[in-house]
């Protein structure tokens, strides 16, 4: 019989928002994305993204299965104001579509202001809520995204029928180490696979796209990886993208890359002659020094070890973080497990074992750890 999907128990604070490193495949795992596919699911990723409020801090679009390292924001402590719906509302729909909401809010406002409606405001709100229940909300954000993207890709491929395997998984994510490993872990899925040998090169990723793209685009890419890798630092604005280059993004390239130092080759060129060229570009001797050591003044070397491995702790683990993160997890939420049970956090085994001590997870995995 399959859990109920494990929402983090602060879903209703006012103050606090949420992570959640989701995942699915593709039915029977068939490499059905081509270009054009991760391209519009891209696409359809970022109008949710403005729809709903959520922020997506980091995601890779493979061949047949994605990551998306999900960000759920606080309740809002008010309604949104008309203007604000209708902004959210040109995110998704057409603008005719908008538009028809808009008359029917202005319509229902005059009825208020008449003193016609029984309800009062309630009769606005009333419209307001045909959308709201789906925005700052984990399952609407997937539910509407994976729709959407069946859809088109059913018409665009002649196909019918379901496209996913089973519904999405999810992981809690604990902001701050937890959240910059998972970010990575996600970034790093096409050179694990061996498509790429520099993440920066994968285009339809979280880092490629921070790399490669400019304007909107990049921007919210960058935006959402300083929001991952500075989690534990406050709940930074989409314009926080200004604070990519320098630290932020040398520390998050520490995580993604080998250290190293440019090598050099004497090859023979077209010429016949001996030339000195650099066959392997890497971070310096000198830069690597330094941020290695700011790095393992953060305890975050060891998990660089990791990455290169798939690991099912990030997709089965049901909650990542640190021990103290995994225990309040448990003991908010303490009728989800067995009587037997007396703790929440479990050790990371297989190839994540380098990571005990820095992460726990609240499952204990058994078999194809990774």
């Amino acid at each position: 019989m399959a859990h109920r999907r494990w929402i983090a128990p602060w879903a209703d604070s006012e103050d606090k928002p949420a992570i959640y490193h989701c995942l699915a495949r593709v039915v029977d795992q068939r490499f059905a994305f081509g270009t054009d596919d991760k391209e519009q699911f891209r696409i359809y990723m970022r109008m949710m993204e403005n729809f709903s409020g959520c922020r997506v801090l980091a995601y890779c679009l493979m061949c047949n299965h994605f990551h998306i390292l999900l960000e759920v924001p606080p309740k809002r402590p008010q309604a949104l104001t008309d203007e604000q719906l209708l902004k959210r509302l040109g995110g998704l729909y057409s603008k005719a579509f908008v538009a028809e909401v808009a008359k029917e809010l202005a319509a229902a406002r005059e009825v208020v202001k008449q003193g016609l409606a029984p309800d009062g405001e309630a009769y606005v709100l009333r419209i307001h809520e045909r959308f709201t229940y789906r925005m700052e909300n984990l399952s609407e954000f997937m539910k509407t995204l994976l729709q959407r993207f069946t859809r088109w890709y059913n018409h665009a491929h002649k196909r019918r029928g379901n496209l996913w395997e089973e519904t999405f998984k999810s992981v809690i994510v604990e902001d701050g180490v937890a959240s910059r490993t998972m970010a990575a872990y996600i970034d790093l899925n096409p050179v694990r696979a061996g498509m790429v040998g520099d993440p920066a090169g994968y285009r339809w990723s979280s880092y490629g796209e921070a790399m490669g793209a400019s304007g909107t685009s990049g921007s919210k890419a960058k935006a959402g990886l300083v929001r991952a890798i500075l989690a534990d630092q406050g709940v930074p604005s989409p314009a926080d993208a200004r604070r990519w280059p320098g630290k932020v993004s040398k520390h998050y390239r520490m995580l993604l890359l080998e250290e190293g130092e440019e090598q050099l080759d004497t090859i023979i060129n077209a010429r016949g002659e001996h030339e000195t060229r650099v066959v392997k570009k890497g971070m310096k001797r000198a830069k690597v020094a330094l941020e290695l050591a700011q790095l393992e003044a953060r305890q975050d070397v060891a998990l660089r070890q990791i990455l290169r491995w798939r690991i099912r702790y990030f997709s089965d683990g049901v909650a990542i973080g640190s021990r103290a993160f995994v225990e309040r997890l448990f003991n908010e939420s303490r009728d989800r497990f067995g009587a037997k049970r007396k703790n929440g956090s479990r050790k990371l085994r297989g190839a994540a074992s380098q990571a005990a001590g820095i992460l726990y997870a609240a499952r204990d995995l058994k078999k194809d750890i990774g």
